[in-house]
């Protein structure tokens, strides 16, 4: 046998003994690695929370409306407005200002009431030419009467200003 034959033999026992450690490393009994839940796939893997992590208080995050014939939780009223042309404060709650403003509004001569909406708290009337909208709300120490313009802000025009001091002398009584 000559050495080339020899160095052939040796390199093919080497390979092969390449390829058979190579394939039995696949083998589950070679494989080293974690077991348990850490072979799960990661969308399957529980979640992991450091021990030193601390929830928040979250037992007043939702208040639960109250039992059938149990009072409503009221939300404080808005502190009244200052006295101005467009406005006034009348003594009673939202809903029985809003109830007497509508009569008093159709007794001034006048005044054409569009729309009355009452969970808006507001009456659409036009008055000596001009449109805006009376509307009642709730303040500290009554509901506020008020003369307010498409825009959303207090009407000062003349016709505003006149409907309400006519509408305060009809509530005065």
């Amino acid at each position: 046998m000559s050495v080339s034959s020899r160095v052939a033999r040796a390199s093919a026992a080497i390979l092969m003994a390449i390829t058979v450690t190579a394939s039995l490393g696949g083998c589950s009994w070679f494989r080293k690695g974690p077991r348990g839940d850490y072979a799960l796939v990661q969308e399957q893997r529980p979640l992991e929370v450091p021990p030193d992590l601390t929830l928040p208080d979250t037992s007043g995050a939702m208040a639960l409306p109250p039992a059938a014939g149990g009072q409503a939780a009221q939300r404080p009223a808005a502190p009244a407005p200052t006295a101005s042309a467009s406005g006034f404060v009348v003594r009673g709650t939202r809903d029985e200002v809003f109830e007497r403003v509508g009569p008093a509004l159709a007794g001034i001569a006048g005044v054409a009431i569009a729309t009355r909406a009452q969970v808006l708290g507001s009456y659409d009337v036009s008055y000596r030419g001009s449109d805006f909208l009376v509307r009642v709300s709730e303040v500290e120490g009554g509901a506020y009467v008020s003369a307010v313009d498409p825009r959303g802000v207090p009407a000062t025009g003349e016709a505003a200003v006149q409907l309400i001091a006519a509408l305060q002398a009809a509530l005065a009584d």
